[in-house]
């Protein structure tokens, strides 16, 4: 090669360099190129290797030349990468990459999951009847989910093939009522509270049951309550979750914490009582348990019940979804499946 063609090889690897960096539009292209040119096996050190070929009189003049097309490169390189990070420009016009006045792509708004909305509905339904909303704990003591509520030890709900017990004295709470009789030790009377959350039972996942579930817990004692009174609350409850006039229907049933006790129907709220698919041709619901506060109760909380009386029901939040949405298998509230999420 002779000594003219020197600065010609670097002249011809500066004007590749240049069209290659002007095609780059991404970090990625950027790194291909400095490993290219400036690597240990790249365009530079090709041209250090033509030193020897050089006669020694021009070879500092040589290796000066291409030593400032390294440091071209290595700016070169370095402002172009610094572009594409901070402001995604385009190597070549050196303008925005992309159109700033295109419009925006739309966020997409999560859903509020079925459950969530029945809690709020509820929670709207009872304070506007004047029922404060208390909390109570997940994992409980047995006497305030068990013995208050006249759960004796023989009581097959107590067995742990039914509950799950975090060690002999303390489970995880099986019914929302143990925040009933927390109230009772610590609220002033005349009271009147509603609470809802998460409760636990040993049952098998199947359309209807699952281990994890929501419950509402409501409470009223005072000095002159009836079952008349539930009646209303139960029903300005179910008709401001349907949106339609509800009727509720007692039967008799036993339940250890109230007396009497009774299961809790209601009219069915999709075809009025005459019979649909829903209520089974009955044209009613049943709902949960309802009933007047065992004296025993209240006397378990220091409540002479020869002056107060009292009312309760616990439902289950699910049930309720299920019937306002028509929903046929309580194990869709958990799977987390987006599309069936987002009809709601």
């Amino acid at each position: 090669m002779s000594e003219e063609g020197k600065p010609k090889i670097i002249e011809e690897c500066k004007a590749k360099f240049e069209k290659r960096i002007q095609k780059a539009t991404t970090a990625e292209d950027i790194e291909k190129l400095r490993i290219k040119y400036l690597g240990r096996k790249g365009e530079i050190r090709s041209l250090f290797g033509h030193i020897q070929e050089i006669p020694p009189e021009k070879r500092g003049e040589f290796g000066s030349h291409i030593n400032e097309l390294k440091t071209y490169m290595e700016q070169k390189i370095q402002s172009v990468s610094d572009q594409l990070e901070n402001f995604s420009l385009d190597a070549t016009t050196e303008k925005p990459y992309c159109d700033l006045t295109l419009p925006g792509v739309p966020f997409v708004m999560g859903h509020q999951h079925p459950i969530s909305q029945i809690i709020d509905d509820l929670l709207d339904i009872f304070r506007s009847m004047n029922f404060d909303v208390v909390s109570g704990y997940e994992i409980e003591d047995t006497f305030h989910n068990f013995d208050a509520l006249n759960i004796h030890q023989w009581h097959p709900s107590r067995n742990p093939q039914d509950t799950f017990y975090v060690d002999p004295e303390h489970i995880l709470r099986t019914q929302t009522s143990a925040v009933q009789i927390r109230a009772m030790e610590n609220g002033t009377l005349p009271l009147r509270i509603v609470s809802m959350g998460r409760c636990y039972r040993r049952d098998a996942s199947d359309a209807t049951h699952y281990p994890v579930f929501h419950q509402i817990e409501g409470l009223v004692i005072d000095k002159n309550v009836n079952f008349c009174d539930l009646s209303g609350i139960l029903t300005e409850m179910m008709t401001g979750v349907f949106g339609t006039r509800v009727e509720v229907r007692f039967l008799p049933s036993y339940f250890p914490f109230v007396e009497p006790g009774a299961e809790t129907f209601i009219s069915c709220p999709f075809c009025g009582g005459k019979g649909c698919n829903v209520c089974g041709k009955a044209g009613e619901i049943e709902l949960g348990g309802s009933g007047m506060v065992h004296p025993q109760v209240l006397r378990n909380v220091n409540i002479d019940p020869s002056i107060y009386r009292g009312f309760a029901f616990g439902w289950g939040i699910e049930r309720i979804a299920m019937m306002k949405y028509q929903i046929d298998d309580i194990r869709l509230f958990y799977d987390n499946n987006i599309d069936f999420l987002e009809q709601f």
